[in-house]
């Protein structure tokens, strides 16, 4: 997110990613404790077993597993934890319509398991992304939407991506990649300019029975490219109204860099004639209408992770703004589960999201990490109380403040993580989601429930040595890289068509009252 979180000397990403990803290692299912001793090798060998065989388990045959991908599973980590029938009966109270009260010291378990399956559809935005800068297709999501979950490892999420969501901050006149892509005599199969940024999904009928409702997804990936950076580096303020967001009052402002990327569009690119706001409000209101339509119980949940969690903010505020969580005979209710994510907006953006159009936000930081506590430096909900920063904002603006419900986490409270200077991996998702695994209460110790902390090192170097699982360890054999017959070593396209825009994009936003062709 901030400068100060780059670890990668040749991509500016807010926590490490290896060059080319494979599908995510997976944890055993089952309430499986893990010691704090080291994983030894029969540990390993047991765990890389169940991995195996859950494969089987899923209803479609899943890929070859190769050096780089193995253990993809079937089954999510919350599943695991889920007492059956338990979701369906609380999933009000789960989706935050008491803001949490009383299930969060101690952790309630069937939150627990929904903020880390929710985690988990963030992860899976860094986990499908191309990070090649050398490939054509660098930028896009690596695998179609119709496997997209099988792809990533999450075959039994019980969620079917519905539309992929792109973005462009063609503002800001940069380019977003080091090395260009294309040739002027190339037929560009890929964007210079946008890219994959998240996705909307919703629930299975099998899901939707377990969870006690038809649940529509959307998730935001965080800070990767160039465009992004600068986004996250801009700290001046801009009213909704100005930014095209429909909101009545003048004083509700954010963070303008969000702001831009979230409703920024390039005309010239096909992925990116439509902002990732325009991408997002179409799709909730068309999922929405269809699923009321049916006479069904339906809800929104957002998610993002470091700048992921920014947009999340802004999608869910103007879902609820807009009233694309709303058909002719009900509304769904909106949440946001957010991670490790920075302010977006003034005090006047808090209270029209909190009270005025009922958002409910669950913040999940590590009180270590440095992004949550940009932007609003000196003036936020921290430093000074809010009729100072009431006056501050009137005078001068530029005043910052947290929304929703805060649970705090500390890294240092796991003995599988190391004590290190490389402050990216305090700020990494998987380290998250690790720490929530194992996070009871304060001052209550930490007890894993069963997730594979050898997740932690996907992208990071952050697990104590002791349990000899190699940083960094999750990419593509070879980095992709294939030998031909003739021996040269080749870089395979994908033969593929990427998925552009729904033809009924237009006819959903004209219903919301925004006219996008332009």
């Amino acid at each position: 997110m901030a400068a100060t979180i780059s670890s990668c000397t040749s991509l500016p990403i807010s926590h490490r990613r290896p060059t080319l990803i494979l599908g995510q290692h997976q944890p055993p299912t089952g309430h499986r404790r893990f010691s704090n001793a080291p994983l030894n090798s029969v540990q390993r060998r047991r765990n890389s077993t169940h991995h195996v065989a859950s494969v089987s388990t899923t209803d479609r045959p899943a890929p070859a597993t190769t050096a780089g991908d193995t253990g993809r599973g079937s089954h999510t980590q919350s599943q695991a934890t889920k007492p059956p029938g338990e979701l369906a009966a609380r999933w009000r109270e789960i989706h935050g319509s008491n803001n949490w009260e009383g299930l969060l010291d101690p952790i309630d378990d069937v939150l627990r398991a929904e903020l880390i399956r929710y985690g988990e559809f963030a992860q899976a935005t860094y986990d499908s992304f191309d990070y090649d800068r050398f490939s054509p297709y660098s930028g896009s999501c690596r695998y179609p939407a119709e496997t997209f979950f099988r792809d990533v490892g999450l075959g039994g999420a019980g969620y079917e991506v519905s539309r992929f969501l792109y973005a462009s901050c063609n503002e800001l006149k940069f380019p977003n990649f080091v090395t260009p892509k294309h040739k002027n005599a190339d037929d560009k199969l890929w964007s210079e300019s946008g890219t994959f940024i998240g996705y909307v999904a919703v629930s299975t009928d099998e899901e939707t029975a377990r969870i006690g409702r038809r649940d529509i997804a959307v998730a935001w990936r965080g800070t990767i490219t160039r465009l992004e950076w600068l986004a996250d580096l801009t700290t001046n303020q801009r009213p909704l109204r100005d930014l095209g967001i429909p909101c009545p009052d003048p004083r509700v402002k954010v963070e303008s860099g969000f702001a831009e990327l979230y409703t920024g569009k390039d005309v010239n690119c096909r992925f990116c004639k439509y902002s990732a706001r325009e991408q997002a409000l179409a799709e909730v209101r068309k999922l929405v209408e269809l699923y009321h339509s049916k006479g069904e119980e339906v809800s929104v949940t957002v998610t993002g992770h470091s700048l992921g969690s920014a947009l999340a903010m802004l999608n869910a505020f103007d879902i609820a703004e807009t009233g694309a969580n709303a058909s002719a005979s009900k509304k769904a209710p909106v949440c946001v589960f957010s991670f490790a994510g920075p302010r977006v907006g003034n005090l006047d953006f808090k209270r029209r999201f909190e009270t005025e159009l009922g958002v409910r936000a669950l913040r999940v930081v590590n009180v270590h990490d440095r992004v949550p506590t940009v932007p609003g430096a000196f003036f936020n909900e921290k430093a000074f109380p809010e009729a100072v920063l009431r006056a501050v904002d009137g005078l001068s603006g530029g005043v910052y403040t947290h929304l929703g419900v805060l649970l705090e986490l500390d890294h240092k409270a796991s003995p599988f993580l190391k004590d290190t200077i490389d402050i990216s991996c305090y700020h990494n998702l998987e380290a998250h989601l690790h720490l929530l695994d194992g996070f009871r209460g304060r001052g209550e110790g930490f007890e894993p429930r069963g997730r594979d902390p050898a997740l932690v090192n996907k992208s990071a170097d952050f697990l104590r040595d002791d349990h000899m699982v190699p940083p960094v360890w999750y990419q593509a054999e070879n980095k992709g890289m294939v030998r031909m017959e003739d021996g040269r070593w080749v870089l395979v396209p994908r033969h593929r068509d990427i998925a552009e825009h729904p033809e009924d994009t237009d006819h959903h936003l004209q219903k919301l009252g925004l006219n996008a062709s332009s």
